[in-house]
């Protein structure tokens, strides 16, 4: 335990046109230390995730954090990417150097505006996440390589359309409750399991609702080791954080699997001496509803082939044994690449502090994080607790 969150910020996920990724950093780092209860000249290091890959004309980003106070000038900053699990790759990062005693107090900022970018582009910038050389002509873009994972293991296990609309189904429901959430409507199950011209096939079995969002959105945490936490109004501490990476082609591995995943979980539960069921609620990395279902597996709530089972006897909703997604996943919260995974510990921060209001789980006192980057490559997981 070296390392605690005590500010948070988040702005709404959707198509935010009066934004830009300068004003959104600006916004909920300002907002991050006002929370926190910290002025800018107290912030030894800023760490900024912010994936980009072309949907920003401005790179070089992490020196824009600085524009939030003149106080900030001269701090050391530092941007860092690891594809969509580029969030919590900062917030690790963050925990590092507080470990490492070369900072007390970091600013962790992460950032995406990918909505004012042509569809066609989009989806090219997306695939930059894929293993370029064998993966990038997979039609549909990167809903396309997850489709081609849904269709493998609809032929290895049967077909799971049922399963899928069920978790797209709670994570709508869920999101309902998130003021930050970039759709805030209970689809229901009926209509994300039937095609429709609402909700079309866009890739092998995976329909438009199976499919998280192209979004804008920033979100901010403030880091401080325990020792200074302790005399702050609030402290999450990390009782575990771990990272591990796989291969990037999907053909040196078995996909279905999501190894890394699996790994990541058992290194941070270990760490932290806690079983998967001593949580109390996961906010896993839905980009598509394919991967909770197969998260449920890699973490170890079903056997291999069989997530579907927790998602029919309600073992994942938000009132069930162990809630998955209470804050509607980036299913329904959306997913601006380099804002999630900062969005997740954010959002925990504010169910373990009971401020989650209408997504609020009950008693809730142990989270686990699951973020990832590409198709199970870059697996990150953090336990978190309240201890003040």
């Amino acid at each position: 335990m070296t390392a605690c969150i005590v500010g948070i910020a988040h702005t709404p996920f959707g198509k935010l046109d009066s934004e830009s990724v300068e004003s959104l950093i600006v916004r909920v780092a300002s907002e991050a230390l006002a929370d926190a209860g910290i002025e800018a000249r107290d912030v030894d290091e800023i760490v900024l995730g912010h994936f980009n890959a072309g949907f920003s004309a401005q790179d070089f980003t992490a020196s824009l954090v600085l524009q939030a106070s003149p106080d900030l000038r001269f701090k050391r900053a530092t941007r860092v990417e690891n594809a969509c699990a580029t969030g919590s790759a900062a917030v690790h990062q963050g925990l590092k150097s507080i470990a490492a005693k070369a900072a007390r107090i970091v600013l962790v900022v992460g950032v995406e505006q990918m909505t004012t970018t042509p569809g066609p582009e989009i989806g090219r910038n997306l695939l930059k996440a894929s293993y370029v050389r064998d993966e990038a002509n997979i039609e549909g873009g990167f809903a396309g390589i997850f489709g081609k994972i849904a269709g493998l293991y609809f032929q290895k296990y049967g077909d799971q359309s049922d399963a899928l609309a069920m978790i797209a189904a709670k994570n709508h429901k869920n999101g309902v409750g998130n003021p930050f959430a970039q759709i805030r409507k209970d689809l229901g199950y009926d209509f994300c399991r039937t095609e429709s011209d609402k909700n079309p096939f866009v890739a092998g079995p995976l329909k438009r609702t199976d499919c998280s969002l192209v979004s804008d959105g920033a979100a901010a945490i403030v880091l401080a080791d325990v020792e200074t936490a302790l005399r702050m109004k609030k402290a999450i501490v990390f009782r575990a954080a771990a990272h591990v990476q796989d291969f990037l082609p999907m053909a040196k591995r078995d996909i279905l699997k999501f190894e890394g995943c699996t790994l990541a979980w058992k290194e941070a539960l270990a760490k932290a001496g806690v079983a998967l069921s001593d949580l109390s609620f996961v906010e896993t990395h839905d980009c598509f509803t394919i991967a909770e279902l197969i998260e449920y597996e890699a973490m170890g709530l079903a056997p291999e082939g069989q997530g579907a089972r927790v998602i029919a006897d309600g073992t994942t909703r938000k009132d069930g044994r162990l809630p998955v997604n209470p804050s509607g996943g980036l299913k329904a919260k959306g997913h601006p690449i380099g804002a999630t995974g900062v969005s997740m510990h954010a959002l925990c921060t504010m169910q373990l502090t009971g401020q989650a209001k209408d997504f609020q789980v009950r008693d809730a006192r142990l989270a686990g994080i699951f973020n990832m980057g590409g198709a199970a490559v870059a697996n990150y997981v953090s336990i978190l607790e309240r201890i003040r």
